[in-house]
């Protein structure tokens, strides 16, 4: 097993969870890009059918979303620390005010934070034993007094959960990876939702002032 890893606090998962979580939309291509290919549910479309008709994301999709994450926060937690760049990032606001941050740490105690909220008591246990310490199927059976096959189907359901709340959470997004570490913070406003525009004319006081001009021969 590796080190254990003791999440660390991060600003941005304060605001991560002050914010309601919101139901994003989902895209054929999106999903198309994440699904297995040997899913028997989706047969490698990402989309199945849903309530109403509707079609909704498969759980391979959410797995796919979990993993990658998973794999990006171990490679984070496994840098040496000298390794870890500085950057700049732009924060909402009116003022635009910009903050030096350590985006490999933010993601690891996001990661591990959101998760934490995210599942309950006996989840959170699983997932600290098997994702957080590493250990293997064999010791988180043992420890946790369960089966292989309720082992396994308790982290599938685990990483379905977690995979679609880092991809809808809002305003900060665990997922896609690159925007949560490319992003410059700034989202697009529309200026009617902000300011309430005036477009009729404004009324004209005092007296229309008129300039000489010669008239032509």
């Amino acid at each position: 097993m590796h080190k254990a890893m003791q999440p660390p606090t991060s600003s941005k998962t304060n605001r991560l969870f002050e914010a309601k979580q919101s139901k994003s939309e989902w895209t054929r291509s999106e999903t198309l890009a994440l699904a297995h290919q040997s899913c028997s549910i989706c047969y490698g479309l990402g989309l199945k059918e849903g309530r109403a008709g509707m079609s909704i994301p498969c759980n391979c999709v959410f797995r796919t979303i979990f993993r990658a994450c998973y794999g990006r926060f171990r490679q984070c937690a496994s840098k040496e620390k000298y390794i870890s760049r500085v950057s700049l990032e732009s924060t909402l606001g009116r003022q635009r005010k910009s903050t030096w941050g350590l985006k490999d740490e933010e993601f690891i105690a996001d990661f591990c934070l959101v998760s934490r909220r995210s599942l309950s008591a006996r989840d959170y246990r699983i997932f600290k034993f098997h994702y957080l310490l590493g250990a293997d199927w064999k010791l988180c059976c043992r420890r946790l007094n369960l089966d292989r096959g309720s082992f396994y189907h308790e982290v599938y359901r685990i990483e379905q959960k977690l995979g679609r709340t880092f991809r809808e959470l809002k305003p900060y997004a665990l997922f896609p990876i690159d925007e949560y570490f490319n992003s410059t913070g700034k989202e697009p406003v529309i200026a009617t939702t902000m300011f309430k525009i005036q477009t009729e004319d404004l009324a004209r006081t005092g007296k229309l002032l008129r300039f000489p001009v010669k008239s032509a021969a």
